[in-house]
């Protein structure tokens, strides 16, 4: 985890005492259920919350002293809450192994994570909503190839990216769902040493649901999914970045990042402004996507458990929610103040002469009677003439000059494929379907 890409409340999921407080939670939940039946006296329970609620914070030092004697985590904690607790520690951790606590600790850090997660594209999506109906009819030109192709609207490439978070969003609470079981059963997972409805009562306490079976580990193909999906996010939040990086090149220009005043763009040359937190973005959406192959890795572990995964989740558990916490926010902050210059985008449809409305009298010539084959050759051959002038040409003009098109079309007919409207008549369709309003 690096600080200059965290937020305090993500970071706080995965400090040490959020952790050890976790922990104990798992273990004194596990001995009420146990008082409950029988196996434990409930005063014993009892004292163990008390004495808890009476020492305060764990002692960090203290457990880590502990653990470099003992080489165990789970065995340092335990034994530095018998000596807040007292005798009745003794009752801690019957019938549990390791795995108990630390698996069902990483779930709830995950689903707390992915609470938070949910909540930053709940911020992204309504900016992104916002933005696309104030442009839902400013005309640009869409590109395909990075060539100009037809045209769009403004308003449509953020209705796009509001239906792919939308849809980041569904798959972030399937995954959240998916990770978030409890299994309190025991060495190798057979409930020998420990009744299955301990493991009901600290899922119910700590809104888990049960692992159906979970040998002595939480099947990793739920954090494989997990932290897939968390690439996924990041992957359109790039996309997303790499669309404003290219429309701020100076010869596009039709939207850039906010620039502050004091702002400054580059050490040497006064006039820059560069997409530096769009540039940022894409660095980070790479590093969240990092987790995924070592996520996946961590599936094949041996017979009913070994720790191989142990380490590597110790890195992408914290660095994959943490970065992506820290890049939804900084994306949500640059769409609300994205600038966007709807004077450019008509500029830049109006560059090359019309060429953006060929297809519309391609489809004319056809129904007009002229085969496909050669009303293509017609309009390209034009088109052509236009692309070769940088613009100074009209294909309008062309065409009308063209006697073999207007045999096939009046010059009125000709003109009338030539409106930007036309193109627009379906928007209110599209972002019927993506926000569901009429």
């Amino acid at each position: 985890m690096v600080p200059r890409y965290a937020r305090p409340e993500m970071t706080a999921i995965w400090s040490p005492e959020t952790r050890f407080a976790i922990w104990f939670e798992i273990e004194a939940h596990a001995t009420d259920a146990l008082a409950e039946l029988g196996v434990v006296p409930k005063d014993a329970a009892e004292k163990i919350w008390a004495a808890h609620e009476a020492a305060g914070p764990f002692d960090i030092a203290r457990i880590d002293a502990i653990e470099a004697e003992t080489k165990h985590d789970v065995i340092a904690f335990l034994t530095h809450v018998s000596e807040r607790t007292g005798p009745e520690a003794r009752f801690l951790h019957q019938g549990m192994t390791s795995s108990d606590v630390l698996d069902t600790c990483l779930a709830v850090q995950l689903a707390r994570a992915s609470d938070i997660l949910i909540a930053d594209l709940d911020r992204l999506l309504e900016v992104l909503k916002r933005r696309a109906y104030e442009h839902k009819l400013t005309p640009t030109i869409g590109r395909s190839h990075g060539i100009h192709a037809e045209p769009v609207t403004f308003g449509l490439k953020m209705a796009e990216a509001y239906a792919e978070f939308a849809r980041n969003r569904a798959r972030l609470v399937a995954a959240r769902a998916d990770v978030a079981t409890c299994a309190i059963s025991g060495a190798v997972g057979t409930f020998a040493n420990i009744d299955p409805r301990v493991e009901a009562y600290v899922a119910d306490k700590l809104g888990l649901s049960v692992e159906p079976v979970s040998t002595q580990v939480i099947p990793r193909d739920r954090h494989a999914m997990f932290f897939a999906t968390l690439g996924v996010i990041a992957s359109s939040i790039e996309r997303l970045a790499t669309e404003v990086r290219h429309l701020q090149r100076t010869e596009v220009l039709e939207a850039e990042e906010y620039f502050s005043p004091g702002q400054k763009g580059s050490s040497a040359m006064p006039h820059k402004r560069n997409p530096v937190l769009t540039e940022n973005l894409t660095g980070l959406a790479r590093m969240v996507r990092s987790a995924t192959i070592p996520a996946m890795e961590n599936v094949a572990l041996w017979h009913e458990r070994d720790i191989s995964h142990s380490s590597v989740e110790r890195y992408i558990g914290p660095d994959a929610t943490i970065t992506l916490d820290f890049a939804l926010a900084r994306l949500t902050g640059v769409m609300d103040k994205l600038l966007v210059y709807p004077a450019r985008m008509q500029k830049n449809l109006d560059r090359m002469g019309g060429l953006v409305h060929s297809q519309r009298v391609l489809l004319a010539l056809t129904q007009a009677g002229v085969s496909r084959e050669d009303a293509y050759r017609l309009v390209q051959r034009n088109a052509m003439k236009v692309w070769e002038s940088d613009g100074a040409l009209s294909l309008l003009d062309l065409l009308k000059a063209d006697a073999e098109v207007t045999a096939a079309l009046s010059p009125e007919e000709i003109e009338a494929r030539f409106d930007l409207d036309y193109h627009f008549k379906n928007v209110d369709t599209i972002f019927a379907r993506v926000f569901g309003e009429a």
